[in-house]
């Protein structure tokens, strides 16, 4: 875990990673909702909070498998027309958790993948966060995971700023120091 303190960082976290257990597990039968007994046999695939499933991976428990919101087809949308993807719906923290399953996952392209989808989003939340207005930025707002949320509302607020001192808020201030008179040495 790397912010134990950070909500984003546990919500992350929380998202569930399909696994497919390499050893049978007695006493965690409630993992599985298919499982009618209380153990889950060798083979069997349950999908495990990012958490659980990476401490799992470790100790060789489970293999980890790629989450349905890095698939191909997930890959083939950002690539035709990356700021109409709906990131939100299939994985609020798509970049977060992304960057935590890297390491670990067998695809060694997620990487890349995580890159481009960010450079190419991000120019279109920018462009939108500029020259929107705060009530018609509401729609592509629904569509950003929380990371480019909060990247879009810093750049709405630092327009509003900028918008603000250009139409005649304070230009310069004089320092406190310029104000004050030197005493003549002798």
């Amino acid at each position: 875990m790397a912010n134990y303190y950070d909500i984003d960082d546990i919500l992350a976290e929380e998202e569930l990673i399909p696994v497919v257990f390499q050893k049978a597990a007695t006493g965690v039968g409630l993992l599985d909702p298919s499982s009618e007994t209380n153990n889950i046999e060798q083979g069997a695939k349950v999908e495990l909070p990012f958490w659980l499933a990476n401490e799992l991976n470790t100790r060789q428990a489970v293999v980890m498998s790629i989450p349905s919101c890095f698939n191909q087809m997930t890959r083939k949308e950002i690539q035709a027309d990356p700021g109409s993807v709906d990131l939100r719906n299939r994985c609020q923290y798509f970049y977060e958790l992304g960057c935590k399953i890297a390491p670990t996952a067998g695809d060694r392209t997620i990487g890349s993948f995580l890159l481009y989808a960010f450079k190419n989003r991000y120019k279109e939340v920018l462009s939108k966060a500029h020259t929107a207005t705060l009530i018609a930025s509401t729609k592509p707002l629904t569509l950003l995971t929380k990371e480019e949320t909060r990247l879009c509302e810093a750049a709405q607020s630092s327009m509003t700023s900028f918008k603000k001192w250009r139409m005649g808020g304070s230009r310069f201030e004089i320092p406190s120091v310029l104000g004050k008179k030197r005493k003549p040495s002798e």
